[in-house]
């Protein structure tokens, strides 16, 4: 099964593709989507949508999973947010995956055992589950947390 996980933001997407067979777990990709800050919302929201349709027509995923939105201390940067986690939701809807959603906090402690782990706990955690995986960016490693975090917890959504 293959099992594409999803950080979103406007900024920069992240994304992370992994197999999973029986209780073994083995890195196939992972990226980031940047999109130009100076284009207009609807530009980047575009693509967003084209560049993360091509990485699921590129790797056929099975299901993905989508970190939830965490609410900023700037209610705009929290609505851009809520935005481009739309655009990862129905790119994957629109191809037709199981899509499961998971809090940050959930993540972490299924990477690392705490919900309150930092970021540099759950990348070296990352480097013991995926040995192999050469990863893009901080949240390229974030949405790779979010794929396997989905792997450990699918059974609590079937």
């Amino acid at each position: 099964m293959l099992i594409l996980g999803l950080d979103p933001s406007l900024t920069c997407t992240g994304w992370g593709i992994i197999a999973k067979s029986g209780n073994r777990l083995t890195h196939v990709a992972n990226g980031q989507v940047r999109t130009d800050p100076s284009a207009s919302l609807p530009d980047r929201l575009v693509t967003l949508d084209r560049e993360l349709t091509d990485v699921i027509l590129t790797h056929r995923p099975d299901c993905a999973a989508v970190e939830e939105v965490f609410v900023n201390k700037n209610p705009q940067s929290t609505l851009k947010l809520g935005q481009a986690r739309g655009v990862a939701l129905l790119a994957a809807a629109r191809a037709g995956l199981p899509v499961a959603e998971y809090a940050t906090r959930l993540v972490k402690k299924a990477i690392v055992g705490t919900g309150a782990a930092e970021k540099a706990q759950v990348q070296a955690m990352l480097k013991v589950l995926l040995p192999a995986a050469k990863v893009t960016g901080a949240d390229a490693a974030d949405a790779l947390a979010v794929a396997i975090a989905h792997a450990h917890l699918l059974g609590a959504h079937r």
